[in-house]
């Protein structure tokens, strides 16, 4: 059994870090974004509703990347190329949640409304750890 040096200052390890916290905060500017621009561009300017979608998620995404590049990872190098990374990792968080509806409502008939809802922090995770580790590693 080892001891610890009584003088030595407590660490205590956090249970969700600062920077999965601020990437949640950041993910959610960039979902009312591209929710507000959806209707905006669906309903009030009359462009069909895939293209709508197309161009609101690709401005979600892109609000998430300057944030989390300028704000959260802090890194302003290989901007291009951090974008694509993050991006790829935007569009398989999409998959990954077309996957969880196939399963849990399309096959196991649960509500899709709680497997989207379920899914919020399934992808939340996922993304953080692929965009910390591959878009700004």
């Amino acid at each position: 059994m080892t001891r610890t040096d009584p003088g030595a200052p407590v660490v205590r390890e956090r249970l969700v870090s600062r920077s999965l916290v601020l990437y949640a905060l950041i993910g959610c500017s960039g979902v009312l974004l591209d929710y507000g621009l959806f209707l905006l561009l669906f309903n009030l300017a009359g462009l069909h509703e895939q293209l709508a979608n197309a161009i609101s998620t690709t401005a979600g995404i892109t609000n998430n990347f300057v944030l989390n590049a300028l704000l959260n990872f802090r890194k302003r190098d290989r901007i291009l190329v951090r974008f694509l990374r993050f991006y790829a990792v935007g569009v398989a968080g999409i998959g990954l949640t077309f996957v969880l509806l196939q399963v849990f409502s399309g096959h196991l008939g649960v509500d899709p409304n709680l497997v989207k809802a379920g899914s919020l922090p399934v992808v939340l995770v996922f993304q953080y750890t692929i965009n910390r580790k591959w878009s700004f590693g």
